[in-house]
């Protein structure tokens, strides 16, 4: 039996279930979120075909981390693989640029009141160290698209 290596973040909005599962498909308001890293960052593509096996890409420049001065091209693509409105997305990803394989992220989200509670998973695939190097990173990146999310909810 293979152990994977799991990302696991949470976050509560003060809006219903369906808002929270439209703007994760909506390329207007996904574009202020996923994966954007404000104020530095600039926003190039998001690309969003919803629906089982559709796809989306989200291309973001952002400073090097190592000179300011410098930018990468960072792409972001995927495939649908499960939508439940409002309860469930889960689709593969990956970053060309940097990996060879697909990861597999779940999204749940939970009535909670009159809001809701986000639950991400982020499947990076078997224990091995590159998978352990990536954890805290991707762990600190989904807080920050979430984060991100609220913010674009509100506004």
């Amino acid at each position: 039996m293979v152990t994977s290596t799991i990302v696991r973040v949470q976050r509560a909005y003060d809006c219903t279930a369906e808002t929270v599962y439209d703007a994760w498909l909506d390329p207007k308001t996904a574009r202020r979120f996923w994966f954007a890293t404000p104020p530095t960052g600039e926003m190039l593509r998001c690309d969003i075909e919803p629906g089982v096996n559709g796809s989306f890409t989200i291309v973001e420049r952002r400073p090097l981390e190592a000179d300011a001065d410098s930018f990468i091209e960072m792409e972001h693509t995927g495939r649908f693989l499960q939508l439940d409105r409002p309860r469930r997305i889960a689709f593969t990803f990956s970053l060309p640029q940097f990996q060879s394989h697909e990861t597999a992220v779940i999204i749940d989200i939970e009535p909670q009141g009159d809001g809701c509670e986000l639950t991400l998973r982020h499947d990076l695939g078997p224990v091995d160290d590159e998978a352990l190097q990536m954890l805290e990173r991707t762990e600190q990146g989904w807080m920050t698209i979430l984060a991100n999310l609220d913010r674009a909810l509100k506004t």
